[in-house]
Formats: structure tokens, sequence, C-alpha cells
């Protein structure tokens, strides 16, 4: 079947995802779908876009479609939320067959089925850069609590889940060997390439009273705690290199980098960072044995690393 009309393209997406769900009053098809929704669902969005979050010389096309769902993913497990469908906006080149969609949407699709998440609806549209725009809600946990940002209190205890600079240095290898780097690295490609939205996590930690508040590591640690602080407060950091993933050391010593300056300011990272009460973190690690304690909130402003200053930076689309 060749991609000749967007009627055609329609198809093709109908064969990876189902149009019927138990969330969707009425599904893809018509001018909007209609959503059966509980009182309070919580909505984010996100662009992929190439050249700029990725490069087709080292994403296979599954790994694009599993990414940009990931992605989207992520934002709702740093709610606590659990997902509920998604919509998706396809930027169309010319060039690219239907080999290469049918791989793309393979990779999106999978995903989408490991959570039970169905595609609502959507568009495309002919383009001269290939990207993906996707909007993604969720349900509140069971006690339906969301978590949010600007919650933390001076002496609070700061934790993350996930790996930091796992994801920096898959796409440092990537850039330098492309994919000669997923045999040499694989974890670290396969954080950068196929990240894991941590869903379960952020239900349990929504389940647990003390948390404070949570947030996905997307742009780098530098550049998210101060987001996820809020205004006034500082932190004071203590991540060892114990702490990171094997794969952040080994890059980091072979190629003459610190493995900590890649925990503070690697992006794509898509941990969860959260604060509880100091007193309370043994509940929360209770539930969660996957945290890992970094820090605590100052009432000094700015970000310290064993007391001496962070000046590296995360990273931002309009400085980077």
């Amino acid at each position: 079947m060749a991609l000749d009309s967007e009627e055609r393209f329609l198809a093709l997406i109908d064969r990876h995802f189902p149009t019927a769900h138990p969330d969707l009053a009425l599904g893809r098809g018509d001018d909007c779908a209609v959503l059966l929704c509980p009182d309070k669902v919580c909505l984010s969005t996100d662009l992929l876009i190439e050249g700029v979050h990725f490069r087709r010389s080292y994403f296979r096309p599954e790994d694009i479609g599993h990414k940009a769902l990931a992605a989207n993913l992520s934002d709702l497990a740093a709610m606590g939320a659990s997902p509920m469908g998604f919509a998706l906006e396809l930027m169309v080149p010319d060039g690219l067959g239907q080999r290469f969609w049918d791989r793309l949407l393979s990779g999106m699709a999978a995903l989408a089925r490991e959570f039970d998440l169905p595609l609502a609806g959507g568009d495309l549209s002919r383009s001269p850069v290939l990207g993906l725009g996707l909007t993604i809600w969720g349900r509140a946990a069971p006690n339906g609590r969301f978590l949010a940002r600007g919650g933390c209190c001076p002496g609070d205890a700061l934790f993350v889940c996930g790996d930091l600079g796992l994801a920096k240095s898959g796409l440092l290898a990537l850039e330098r060997s492309g994919r000669r780097a997923v045999s040499r690295w694989p974890a670290a490609a396969a954080a950068l390439l196929r990240p894991k939205p941590l869903i379960a996590h952020g239900l349990a930690l929504a389940a647990c009273e003390t948390v404070r508040g949570l947030m996905d590591l997307s742009d780098g640690l530098a550049a998210d705690l101060p987001r996820f602080l809020g205004p006034g407060l500082g932190a004071d950091l203590d991540i060892k290199p114990a702490d990171l993933n094997q794969e952040v050391i080994n890059f980091a010593r072979k190629n003459g980098l610190s493995p900590l300056d890649l925990a503070i300011s690697g992006g794509d990272d898509y941990a969860l960072l959260g604060a509880a009460p100091a007193e309370g973190l043994r509940l929360v690690r209770a539930r969660v044995p996957e945290l890992t304690p970094i820090g605590r909130v100052s009432r000094k402003p700015g970000l310290r690393l064993a007391g001496k200053p962070i000046r590296t930076r995360g990273f931002d689309h309009f400085k980077t």
C-alpha cells in the first residue's frame, strides 16, 4: 500500500491502533473524539522534532515512535497519574515510505499496548521536517492526588527514581559512534533511544502522603531542580559515583569526563525527582525501594554539590 493519500495514511494508523476503548465514548474517525473522564484529569503535550530531539542516523523508526510516547507518559508518571489516552500529530516530509511509518507506528503501538492506552485522534500534514506532537491525559491515583512541583520545604530530603546521566552518556556515545554504540554501551543507548516511563513508581509515590511533589527530569538535574524547588529555595546535593549506573562511570572514565557532571547536566533521563520530609523518607523508600536520596532542600538559594556551587547548566532549547 503506497502512502499516496491521507486516507491510506490513516488506514495504516488504524492497523496499529484500535479505534475503540473503554475510556472512549467515541474514538477516531469523527471531528472529535468523545472521552469518558473522571472529574479531574491531568494533560500534557510534547514535541519530538528531527534535528532537535533525534537524528535518524542512529534512531530507528521504532525508537522514534517509542520515545515520542514515552516522553509524554513520563509527564504523567511525574504527576502520579495513570494514563488514559493520547492524541497524535504527525509532520510528514517527502521521501519516507510506508515501511518507515509502519515501523515508527509499531514502536509507538507496542508501548501504548503496555499501558492499555488508546489513540483517540490527531492530525497529519505534509511538512519540510519530520516531527511528532503528542497530547496525553491521565487520571489521578486511587487517593485522588496529583503530585505537583513547588511544595518543598527547607530540610526536605530530595530523591530520584531512575538513572542520572545515563541518557547523556548514550547521546554522546551515539553521536560519536552511531549505532555501534548500542552494542558497546547498551544501557546508555537504550536510555536515550527507548526510555522507560516510570508510571508504576509515580503511582506508588502518589500513594505516599508524605511525598511533597514530583517532577520528571527531561532537561537535566541542574535545569530541572530549581523549577521543582520553587522560588527562594536551593539544594545541597550529595551524589556519589556509587549512586550512578556503572555505564555512566565507565563511559566517563573512558572519555575523560566527570560522571557527576554527566549526572547533573544530562537531559532525557526521564527519571523522577521528588521530595519528602527527611523523617518520612524511610516510609517512602519502603514503598519504592528503587529511589536514591540525593540531598536536602535548603533555605539558601542555588545548587551545591558536596558544598561547592554547581556551575553546570542543563538543556535549554534556546541556549543549547
